[in-house]
C-alpha cells in the first residue's frame, strides 16, 4: 500500500492498513529496527477480534508534544489511559508497525498474579521479607487495577484462578512448601490438590501429579483486550500513530527529537514500551538490558462436547506446569484449546515446522484424545526477559525525562495494566512515590552471579541460551 493510501485510511476514520507482509524471521537482536506498517502476525487474537479500530494515522510533519509513548502494546496503551484518567496528560503513541503489532497480540492470554518470572520465596532471598511483602501487595493491586480497566472492554474473560500443574511426583513437595508460605505469611489463599482430584475436578491432564491453585487468575482474549485499550486511550484524547518507527533519537537542552519517517516529534518526555521487540538501537539505556525469548502457540479447531470430557476439561481457568520451559494452556469460550510452551532461539529459526511439530506433540501427550486433532492456528513471539527475571519501571536518568517499564517475562498480560499506571506516575513527576526494587534501579546488565540466581540466559547471550534450554529440559523431563 502506498503513502497515499495509508492517509487515506486514517482520513477515513480506520485503522492504518499494513504497508508490508508479515516478517515471520523477524528478530529483535538482529534488526535495527521492528519494521515499519509491518503487518500483524496470523495469531488466533487477531483472527477474531475482528477489524481493528481506527488510529490517528502515521506522523507526517514535524510535531511538538508533552509525552511520548514509544509501543502501542498493553503498556503503551495503558500509560496513555492513566496519564489522561490520573494527570489530565493526552500523550502520543508512536508506533512502529500496527496497533498492539507486538507481544500484546501475540502471548497466551494469561493474567496472573505475577510480576516477572520470580516466586515469592526467591522474593523474600532477594529482598528480604519486607520487599517481598511490599512486592505482593503491588502485584494484588495490580489486579485491581487489571480488573478496573477491562470492566468495560468485551475480551471474554475467564475468571477464577490459575492452576499450577506439578508435572512430576518430585515438584509436589516444592508446590506444597510454596503454597504454605502464600497462605501463611502472605496472606494469599494458595489450595493443594493431588493428582486425583485434578483429574477428576479440573482437569485430565496426564501429567498432572498435583496442583497448587491461586485464587487470582483470568483468562482473555488478547486481541480484543488491545483493541479495547486502542478505544479507550484515544477516546481519552490519546493519539496513536502507527507505521511510525523510532528511527533516530537525540536529546538537546531536555527536548527529546524522536525521528520517525514522516518528520521528527519533539517531546518534553518519553516512555518506553517496547516489551519484546526493543530495538538494541533504540536508545544507549536500553542495549543489552533484555533478552528477547521466543514462545510459540497453537489453537486447535473447536473441540466436541466428547472430546471434551475425554480429555478432562472441567475448568476454563488459565493452567500452567512447573516445567522451567512451561507450557501455558486453557479452554478457550469457543471450545478450542490454547496452549503454548518454547520456541526457537533465533527469529531466522522460528519459522520451522518443528517448533510447531514440537508444541502438537506436547499437547498430545497431555491430552491423547486430541491425536491428530486440526491446529486452526499457530503463531510465535518475543518475550521480554530481564537478565535479573524481574521488570523494572523505572527513571534511569534523574537528568533525563525518560522512563521505560520493561521486563515482564512472560507475565505482563496484568502487570502491563500496573506497570502503566506506574509508568503514569513516573511521567507525571510523581516518581517519588515509588519505592519498590523494580521502580528504583535500572535494568540490569547481565553478569554472572544473576546467572547463578536466577537462571538467567543473558551471560553467554544465544550461546548460552542454547546450553541452557538442553539443561532445563533435561533437568524438566528427569523423574
Amino acid at each position: 500500500m502506498d503513502a497515499n493510501a495509508v492517509l487515506r485510511d486514517a482520513a477515513a476514520g480506520n485503522a492504518t492498513a499494513p504497508s508490508r507482509p508479515y516478517d515471520p524471521a523477524y528478530d529483535p537482536l538482529v534488526s535495527p529496527t521492528p519494521g515499519q506498517g509491518t503487518d500483524y502476525a496470523p495469531t488466533y487474537w487477531i483472527g477474531t477480534a475482528g477489524e481493528p479500530p481506527a488510529d490517528d494515522g502515521p506522523i507526517t510533519h514535524d510535531i511538538d508534544v508533552d509525552v511520548a509513548i514509544i509501543g502501542s502494546g498493553f503498556t503503551g496503551l495503558t500509560t496513555a489511559i492513566h496519564l489522561a484518567q490520573e494527570y489530565g496528560i493526552k500523550a502520543t503513541v508512536l508506533e512502529a508497525n500496527r496497533s498492539a503489532w507486538g507481544c500484546s497480540t501475540r502471548n497466551g492470554g494469561q493474567a496472573q498474579c505475577a510480576s516477572g518470572r520470580l516466586k515469592r520465596s526467591q522474593w523474600i532471598t532477594r529482598y528480604g521479607m519486607e520487599g517481598a511483602l511490599a512486592l505482593h501487595r503491588e502485584c494484588v493491586d495490580g489486579m485491581e487495577t487489571f480488573k478496573g480497566l477491562i470492566a468495560d472492554i468485551d475480551c471474554d474473560p475467564q475468571p477464577g484462578g490459575h492452576l499450577y500443574i506439578a508435572h512430576r511426583p518430585r515438584i509436589m513437595p516444592i508446590l506444597e512448601k510454596e503454597a504454605k508460605l502464600l497462605r501463611e505469611t502472605f496472606k494469599y489463599d494458595a489450595r493443594i490438590f493431588d493428582a486425583a482430584t485434578v483429574k477428576n475436578e479440573w482437569i485430565g491432564d496426564t501429567e498432572a501429579c498435583g496442583a497448587m491453585h491461586e485464587p487470582e487468575g483470568i483468562g482473555i482474549h488478547a486481541g480484543k483486550l488491545a483493541f479495547g485499550y486502542l478505544k479507550k486511550a484515544r477516546a481519552l484524547g490519546a493519539t496513536v500513530h502507527p507505521a511510525s518507527p523510532v528511527q533516530g533519537w537525540e536529546t538537546r537542552n531536555g527536548v527529546h527529537y524522536l525521528k520517525t519517517p514522516g518528520g521528527i516529534v519533539r517531546a518534553r518526555a518519553v516512555g518506553v514500551c517496547t516489551g519484546g521487540y526493543t530495538s538494541n538501537q533504540l536508545h544507549r539505556e536500553l542495549k543489552n538490558r533484555l533478552l528477547p525469548i521466543l514462545s510459540n502457540s497453537i489453537v486447535t479447531r473447536p473441540l466436541t462436547a466428547a472430546e471434551i470430557e475425554a480429555c478432562g476439561l472441567r475448568t476454563t481457568q488459565v493452567i500452567t506446569d512447573t516445567r522451567v520451559l512451561r507450557h501455558y494452556y486453557r479452554l478457550m469460550p469457543d471450545n478450542r484449546l490454547q496452549i503454548g510452551s518454547r520456541s526457537a532461539i533465533t527469529g531466522i529459526d522460528a519459522p520451522q515446522k518443528q517448533y510447531e511439530l514440537r508444541l502438537i506433540a506436547d499437547m498430545e501427550r497431555k491430552f491423547p484424545a486430541l491425536k491428530g486433532i486440526q491446529v486452526d492456528y499457530s503463531w510465535w513471539g518475543w518475550v521480554d526477559v530481564s537478565h535479573d527475571m524481574m521488570p523494572r519501571i523505572h527513571q534511569p536518568d534523574p537528568k533525563e525525562t525518560i522512563y521505560y517499564a520493561l521486563g515482564y517475562g512472560g507475565n505482563g498480560v496484568m502487570y502491563s495494566a500496573q506497570a502503566g499506571k506506574r509508568l503514569a506516575q513516573w511521567i507525571a513527576g510523581k516518581g517519588q512515590e515509588l519505592t519498590l526494587p523494580i521502580f528504583t534501579s535500572r535494568l540490569p546488565f547481565p553478569n554472572v552471579r544473576e546467572m547463578v540466581e536466577s537462571q538467567a540466559f543473558a551471560p553467554f547471550r544465544r550461546f548460552g541460551q542454547r546450553f541452557l534450554y538442553r539443561w532445563y529440559a533435561y533437568n524438566d523431563e528427569r523423574p
